[in-house]
This record gives structure tokens, sequence and C-alpha cells, in this order.
């Protein structure tokens, strides 16, 4: 029966002789979850078992190498070149196939990109590479300069080697009972690497013509084909644009797309870019949603075998059209099933406006985790990676719980409290629940932040917890309460500075105030300060970038300046490699329709203000040279905690927790976290005064009576 909400994306679809029983694919994502040697662990199987409890049609597992002495794409990546990682793979098809998913393994072989070894790994050529974005960057210490990492050229005796490998782990595969083999042909690992002609510079008979490059990702899917059948579907997901001049761009990919139908492969999964153009392949917060989706179906005309359109699908709206239109065969979504996995299933239900759509901000995703050689979390979802939400049981004893402020962290503290059962209150000061993310309604490229934004605040709207707006509690009002969250953000601090009283001084909250007056989550009056022509912002993190983005996006010639050396070094590296190009009038790659600014952006690093006077400012550089800069405004970026309502909370005995930014300034990422571990742990039971002022509970009961008696 055809669902009565999405009647294409629940419609079955053929895979070789692998039936499909919808057409939402959960595109290889590398969680980095493994154990140390590679094989599968209890959070690989929780973590693809919920995607398919979720309802994806097609699972496929990201970034399995088929050789893990020469290329692991990340320090816990899963490994199939043995005999003994079988059972454990076993384990893992079942815990897919027991909720009706087809499941299917990727093979990886990272090349140059290898997180482990760290060194001496293998490419096509030799050649020293700089990529600060990949899990297998240069490691570059706190005092030390980047100079590339040097790569050696795989032999060709290797070469004919790694065939075999490839093909013995895809039977390994076979034997744990998968439906399937995906060959990772794409952004630059290493069979991407044969086929680019911007990156195979090689001479032998696997480099130069185009079926030369073509030649190895050949012979790899021919030797899974000898080992496993031709039944046994072989998916190949490649990179039909690497967005560079001498690489493979569409019409190339097109040929490609023939070559690999005409042997024998079943699905064609389309990705794009190599890690020289990181912004294609990561898709930060300032590429559109679909923004790939014309260029697969210029493949998918092409061929006759299905195809995997992906690159920032969002909206089941819009799967829904890409598959009416016959742009692709299935939608691809990855990120967005860490965000939530269970997006099919509130789908195919009409719930959309439950689904907690991801923001693109890769921060838990990937700058806090796999390229910092961790585990993968989730900025927004709190219970990526953390299987212990999975036991969110109702409290049995509900409590009274203040959150005083109503960003990020106090919501989700909000939200997962409520979910079990506590009465909660939040007390915001301002006429809007949202803190700092409300900055993403005037950035360019950060609305996607709403969605979360808006998800966040329906679903305490839902959940009928109680919200006091332009509301700051006192220290009597909150002394009825069982335990509070102190979540009141962060906010600007003026450095001491001759001139700090300047009138052309302002806060960066002042600037990027959002000028809405008819928001329906802010139905009040707010005030957006008028700067001048030139503005200098001083300061660093998420203050200074998005106040720069969003002037200079209005016209304003800007300034930073910034007293590290480097603006912007705790964000997320991608999104700076974007945003750096923004600031330098030209575009990441994919990006090339969009405006330029009016003006560069000037970047003033290692340097602080020395006096700021009437119309200027004088500079200080680190060698104590300074120079004037001719300025209307300057915009003091600099931010610190909002602690003093918390330290009052702590003298006055009340029982308070402290959370997101108002521990310290970070990110999102860090605010959801921990609001969302104060909800999980609240029972009855919980002692408030441990020394560290966090919620601490389950203390074994002998403990529990010793504190209590």
């Amino acid at each position: 029966m055809s669902n009565p909400f999405y009647p294409h994306m629940f419609e079955p679809l053929k895979i070789g002789n692998m039936i499909v029983p919808n057409r939402i694919c959960h595109v290889p994502t590398d969680i980095s979850s493994s154990n140390a040697d590679g094989s599968v662990s209890e959070r690989d199987i929780h973590h693809h078992s919920q995607i398919a409890k979720g309802g994806s049609g097609l699972v496929i597992v990201g970034a399995t190498t088929p050789d893990a002495a020469t290329g692991r794409p990340t320090v816990t990546g899963l490994v199939a070149d043995n005999d003994n990682y079988i059972p454990g793979l076993t384990r893992l098809a079942w815990s897919m196939h027991k909720y009706g998913a087809k499941c299917v393994v990727q093979l990886q072989h990272p090349g140059r990109q290898c997180a482990i070894p760290r060194y001496n790994t293998m490419s096509t050529n030799d050649m020293v590479v700089k990529l600060p974005w990949s899990a297998g960057h240069e490691i570059v210490y706190e005092n030390q300069e980047e100079k590339g990492k040097a790569v050696r050229g795989i032999t060709t005796e290797e070469c004919l080697d790694m065939i075999e490998k490839f093909s013995d782990a895809a039977w390994r595969v076979k034997q744990a009972g998968f439906d399937g083999v995906e060959l990772h042909a794409a952004h630059g690992y290493l069979i991407s690497q044969f086929m680019s002609p911007y990156l195979n510079r090689r001479n032998d008979r696997f480099g130069g013509s185009f079926e030369n490059r073509m030649r190895f990702p050949l012979a790899i899917i021919a030797s899974i084909q000898k080992k496993c059948g031709k039944d046994f579907p072989v998916l190949v997901r490649y990179s039909i644009d690497e967005f560079l001049p001498g690489s493979r761009r569409l019409d190339e990919s097109v040929l490609v797309a023939q070559e690999f139908e005409k042997a024998g492969v079943a699905c064609l999964d389309l990705s794009c870019c190599i890690q020289e153009t990181p912004g294609a392949g990561f898709c930060p917060m300032q590429y559109d949603e679909g923004w790939q989706v014309e260029a697969a179906a210029t493949i998918k005309k092409a061929v006759s075998i299905p195809t995997i359109c992906n690159r920032v699908l969002r909206n089941p709206d819009y799967c829904d059209k890409i598959l009416e239109e016959g742009k692709a065969d299935m939608v691809g979504l990855s990120r967005q099933m860490l965000a939530d996995p269970y997006w099919p299933i509130k789908a195919a239900m009409g719930k959309t406006d439950e689904i907690r759509r991801c923001i693109s901000c890769l921060t838990g995703c990937w700058q806090e985790s796999m390229m910092a050689k961790r585990e993968i979390q989730c900025a927004i979802n709190p219970a990526c990676g953390h299987m212990e939400f999975d036991e969110l049981k109702p409290a049995p004893k509900p409590m009274n719980v203040a959150v005083v402020g109503g960003g990020p962290a106090g919501m989700e503290a909000a939200r997962i409290a409520t979910v079990r059962g506590h009465q909660v209150t939040i007390f915001e000061k301002t006429g809007e629940l949202g803190g700092a993310i409300l900055g993403c309604c005037v950035v360019p490229g950060k609305q996607k932040m709403k969605w979360y934004a808006d998800w966040i605040r329906t679903q305490i709207k839902k959940l009928g917890v109680t919200v006091r707006l332009n509301c700051a509690p006192t220290i009597e009002e909150l002394k009825g309460y069982d335990i509070i969250l102190n979540a009141t953000g962060a906010s600007s601090c003026m450095p001491d500075v001759i001139g700090a009283d300047n009138p052309m001084v302002l806060p960066f909250e002042k600037v990027v105030a959002c000028p809405k007056r008819t928001c329906e989550y802010n139905p009040g009056d707010r005030q957006m300060a008028k700067v001048g022509e030139r503005v200098l912002l001083w300061g660093d993190h998420f203050a200074a970038v998005d106040t720069a983005e969003f002037l200079a996006s209005i016209g304003k010639e800007v300034f930073i300046l910034t007293d590290k050396k480097e603006l912007g070094s705790d964000l997320e590296v991608c999104h700076m490699y974007v945003t750096r190009k923004n600031f330098e009038q030209t575009h990441a790659e994919g990006l090339e329709d969009q405006k330029t600014y009016k003006h560069p952006v000037k970047v003033f690093q290692s340097s602080t203000i020395y006096q700021i006077k009437d119309g200027a400012v004088v500079i200080m550089d680190q060698d104590f040279n300074k120079f004037e800069l001719a300025v209307d405004n300057v915009v003091n970026c600099h931010v610190k905690p909002n602690q003093e309502f918390f330290q009052q909370m702590l003298a006055a005995g009340l029982p308070v927790v402290n959370a997101g930014d108002s521990v310290a300034v970070r990110n999102l990422h860090a605010a959801v976290d921990e609001g969302a571990l104060f909800g999980l742990k609240l029972d009855e039971k919980t002692l408030l005064w441990n020394p560290n002022h966090a919620v601490m509970n389950d203390l074994p009961l002998d403990v529990y009576g010793m504190l209590t008696r």
C-alpha cells in the first residue's frame, strides 16, 4: 500500500538481487567506534541497529579497511582483513536484519589519508600533502608549524596485492551475512586516488589514460565477482565532481558510471570532492540542501542501474520530490541519521515537525570526534554515541526543577527532564528562547541552526514546559525548587584598554541581534545597533567570525583583530575553510554562484588594541609595533561566562548545577550535552553536593545510606 504522505520514498527498490523495502539509504558513515583492533564493538551494533530500527531501507556501514596494516581511515574504524572479524560482522548484520533493513559494508582503504599508520602512508604517487581537515592530517603540535605530510607511491606489486585484499574482505562481508558490499571510490581515498586525473600521475598500467585510471577499481570489482559470485551486489561510491582544474569533472564521471555498469556494478552511490576541495566534501552550513541533486541527475540519465543521491538532504518533502522527478532511485542520508535515526518512521507517519534536522555544524560528527581521533557524536542529538540515553526511563519521583536560562543547555535539560516526568520551569530574562544560537537569523550560511532552534522550542511547547520570559528569578523565588540548573550562557566583556568607554564601541550582541518584528517566537521589539562603514571586530571565536560574516554580507568594510596566531582556531575547520575564502572575496567549490562581499575582510592576528580614539584605533602587534587604523566602530567580541548569579546561588546554599557557556565559552555541542546529562541523571536519590557541583546519581546503595542517614 502506498504511503499517504510520501508515496515515492516508501516504494521498494531492486538493487541487483537485493530487494530494498524503501528508497531511504543510510549512506556510509565512519563512526570510529569499533574496538581498538577493528573488530565490531557493542557501540557499532547499537548505532547501526538504531538506524535500522528507525526505518532506513538500506544501511551502508562505513569505512571498513581491507588492510589495517597499511591504512585505517580513523583510529577505531572497522577492519575486515582477517577471518577472525567475521563473527563480529555477523552480529552487526543481524542487528540490522532484525529490523527489516538490508545492509551493506563499505570497503575503504584511505591511502594517503590514513589516521593509522600516521606516517609512511601510501598513495598513487610520492607527494607532500597539507590536508588539515582530514582524519589523516599531519599532526601539528601546540608550538609547531605545519610542514606537510609526506606519502609514498604504492608499487605495482602492491596494487595487485591490494586488489586481492579488497576482494578477500568482500568475501568475509558475504560470509558474515551482509546483502552486498560497497567500494569507497570517492573523496580522495585510495581507489579515488587511482581514478582521479588530478591525483594519479603514475606511468605504469594503473596511471595516465582514462582506461588505465579505471583499471584498479575494475580489477577489484572483477576479483570480488570471482570470489563472491556475480549475484553478490557490488555498489560503488564515487565523486562525480572533484572541483579542481585537471581533476575529474561531471563529463568524465558520466563515462565512469557507464564503465561501472558494464562491469556489473549493481548501484552507484553518488558523492563529490577530493580532500583538496573539502567544502564540497563535508558540506558545512554554507551549502544548501540538495545542492548536488542536478549533477546526480545527469549520472542517473546515463545509466540503467539504480543511483543514490545525497549531499545535504534533510526534508522529506524535498527527498520525495527528487524520487518523483526521477533524479535518483534512492535518497541518501548520513549526518541526518546521526541527528535523528528515526527520520524515516517520522516521515512515514507524517510527523515531519518532530524530525530533528541536521544543521551541518560538523562539530560532534567531525571536528570533535573523528578528526580529533575520538568516537562519533552529534552536537544536537546527545543520544548519538551514548547508549545510556536508551535508558531514558520515567523518574520514580518527579522533582520540581528550575532552569535559569533558555538557551540550548537550558532547553535540552528541560526537554529531557520533562520527558522523564519532572516538573520544569524555564526562566529566561529576554523575550525569546534560544540564547546564543539566535545569531543564526542574520549570519549568512548559518540559517540551518534555526532548524534546531525551532525544533527544540517546539518540543518545549508540546511538552508543556512552563516558560517565564522576560524574567530573571531572585534567590527567594528559587528556594522552593528541588534542584536548579544555571544555564545563563555568556556575554561580551570589555578588556581594560585606553578609550574603552568611547561611544563608538559596541558589544557584538547588539550588532547581530535579529531585526525581525514578526517572529512567532518573539513578538516583542528587538533593537539592532547601527554601525558605520568601516568596522573593527576585536576578539575571536563565534562572536568575531559570525559578526564579521554578517557585517561583510551587508557591505561593510570589516577588520578583525585577534591575539591568537590564527583566527577561529577553535572553530570547525571546514566552516573556517569556506569562511576564509569568503573573506578573500572568492568562493569555496560548489558555491560559485553566491554573491561575493563588497570588501575583503582583513584579519590582524597575534595583535591587540593599544588605544581607542574618536574614529580610529591604535593596534599593537606581537612585537610591540603600533599603527593606527581609521574605523567608524569597534565591536567588542570578547566573551566570558555569566557566573555571577550561579555564585550567588551557591552562596545562598541553593542546590544548583552549572551547564553550557556559563561554565566556559565553547559551542552548541557542549551546551546540549551538558543540558541533556542534567536531565538524564535527575532522580529523587540525586545528591546535589558533589564537590564539583555536578549531578550525582546511581550511587551504590550502601554509600547512599552513609551520605543520607
